[in-house]
């Protein structure tokens, strides 16, 4: 496969798509709409990274483009939502600390194979 071949995967090509959101939970409501706008970011193959912090990889603009159509069709009423695109690439070169000490660079995920 050739780098100039439409299908190749490149590292700056692939994309991680991060969905994080600021939504108001005062009223039952607001839960209630706040829980599902979390709910369809998992049904959209979104992982939970923290509470208001979802993460999706996909494969390219047009697949990112696409996700961010979805999810503008599914608003909460109110609130506040930011929708962020890493390269693979970026995405390898996170710095990760947990109760204070520096985490090992995070794996790509083993989906990437299947692709």
């Amino acid at each position: 496969m050739k780098k100039s071949d439409p299908s190749y995967l490149s590292g700056y090509r692939l994309m991680w798509i991060f969905v994080m959101f600021d939504l108001p939970v005062g009223s039952k409501k607001e839960m209630r709409e706040a829980t599902k706008f979390r709910e369809f970011l998992l049904d959209q193959g979104f992982e939970k990274s923290q509470f208001s912090v979802y993460a999706r990889f996909c494969n390219g603009k047009e697949q990112f483009e696409a996700n961010v159509r979805k999810i503008e069709s599914h608003l909460p009423e109110r609130g506040h939502i930011f929708i962020f695109q890493f390269t693979d690439r970026q995405y390898e070169n996170i710095v990760r600390f947990s109760d204070q000490s520096r985490r090992a660079r995070q794996k790509n995920p083993e989906q990437l194979a299947l692709f």
